[in-house]
């Protein structure tokens, strides 16, 4: 049987878990009230850093699940996304409009990868 190591984990949900060389990262969100671009900015350094702390990074993002609170804002957030995912190594991605936990989330980011 495969350990599994959980990384943050609090009450509720774990923010990564690590299985079989596999991370599974929670959905990340910014700071609520920023605009897209800045929450965006503030996902993907969150996701920089739970990836180091699991000892992986985003070259080896396998799948992204990206949902925006209003997909009128997808190519403002695609601005960032594209300067911050590797060319070449660009992930599965997916990307929808859903009402997220609170109204001033507008982007959350949950991101899969290996180690």
């Amino acid at each position: 049987m495969a350990d599994i190591k959980r990384i943050e984990c609090g009450t509720r949900m774990s923010e990564a878990v690590i299985h079989n060389g596999v991370v599974y990262l929670a959905g990340q969100v910014g700071n609520p009230g920023e605009s897209v671009a800045d929450q965006t900015r503030e996902v993907l350094a969150q996701v920089d850093r739970l990836l180091a702390e699991a000892g992986t990074d985003k070259t080896r993002i396998l799948k992204a699940q990206i949902w925006m609170a209003d997909i009128a804002d997808f190519a403002e957030m695609n601005a960032i996304w594209d300067a911050w995912v590797p060319q070449g190594n660009c992930p599965a991605r997916a990307t929808g409009e859903a009402k997220l936990a609170t109204p001033d989330y507008k982007v959350e980011v949950i991101v899969t990868a290996a180690l």
